[in-house]
């Protein structure tokens, strides 16, 4: 069987068992044009261990990588098909992992401006108030950029202030309430969007490029989100290896929001399971991930706990 076929069928048995096996896959497929035409049986460790490493520095991708390689590996074993993939006998110690950024408020009014002087060329598919929309969304709901961009027309109902959140990361549908100012925002862009949607079909994406009226890729919102955090002046120490990502919008929203709580006095023991339940989590221990400490929810903290220990109520 060539390796081509061999990884379809082991991606195919992976996700008939209801995995999403995303990383997996786009790994295991860049394995196979990496290695070409050459004898898929006899792979040499040279090869391997080259496309392991890639050409840039070493991320966790290293250890996705091998990891799908010894599953594909076990898989042809265990059907007796004739693949041996020679993986190094050591493997690298994994890179620590990466702190999310957490925007301060004043840093996301920057971006958001810096969004309305966007200079876009008619040849482009992003708009800036597209993107505008988009960036609200995602820290406004607490979205991934997946879901964002896979909102249909029917899945944003802004008479009741709900987003329909279908088969996310953990194959589940969830409803996220937004707030007034959001919902704002989208009605807004609902009608701007108009002119450039496909059809009036309420299965046509919500967030739609400009030329195309496609749905918008996640490599083209990140792209012009990297450019705007640069022109807003928004990154981390020059030589820093990980800058401010989409993806933070979302952590920086369940901080805040915590942030928020702990001001309040509010009760943390029940809003945390609400907390998770709005993010879409299985676990509330998926949320721990989410609250980066910063300096402000630290101080927050310290003041809850100094009331508690030395007020007259204290049992202490």
């Amino acid at each position: 069987m060539k390796l081509p076929v061999l990884v379809e069928r082991y991606i195919a048995y992976k996700r008939s068992l209801g995995k999403k096996f995303d990383t997996y896959a786009r790994a295991l497929r860049l394995f196979v044009r990496t290695i070409g035409k050459s004898n898929h049986r006899r792979i040499s460790p040279d090869k391997v261990l080259a496309f392991l490493n890639g050409s840039g520095p070493l991320t966790q991708y290293w250890h996705h990588k091998a990891s799908a390689l010894r599953g594909l590996q076990r898989f042809a074993r265990e059907r007796g098909f004739p693949f041996h993939c020679p993986l190094p006998a050591f493997e690298p110690k994994k890179p620590e992992r990466m702190k999310p950024y957490i925007y301060a408020p004043e840093e996301i009014r920057r971006i958001l401006a810096a969004v309305a002087h966007m200079r876009m060329k008619l040849a482009y598919e992003l708009e800036p108030f597209t993107l505008h929309a988009v960036l609200l969304t995602l820290y406004g709901a607490a979205l991934r950029i997946g879901e964002a961009i896979s909102l249909t027309v029917a899945d944003v109902d802004l008479d009741q202030r709900i987003l329909t959140i279908r088969d996310t990361k953990f194959f589940k549908t969830r409803l996220v309430p937004i707030g007034p100012k959001l919902a704002q925002v989208l009605t807004a862009y609902a009608v701007k969007r108009k002119p450039w949607a496909k059809s009036s079909s309420t299965t046509e994406p919500f967030f739609v490029g400009r030329r195309s009226g496609r749905r918008l890729s996640h490599p083209t919102v990140e792209c012009w989100f990297r450019r705007i955090c640069n022109q807003a002046g928004v990154r981390r120490e020059a030589d820093a290896r990980y800058q401010p990502r989409l993806h933070d919008l979302r952590h920086s929203a369940a901080v805040h929001r915590l942030l928020a709580w702990y001001r309040r006095g509010a009760d943390l023991s029940t809003r945390l399971h609400h907390l998770s339940v709005y993010l879409g989590h299985r676990h509330l221990q998926d949320t721990q991930v989410y609250l980066t400490l910063t300096p402000e929810l630290l101080a927050a903290a310290n003041r809850r706990f100094h009331r508690y220990a030395f007020s007259e109520d204290s049992h202490v």
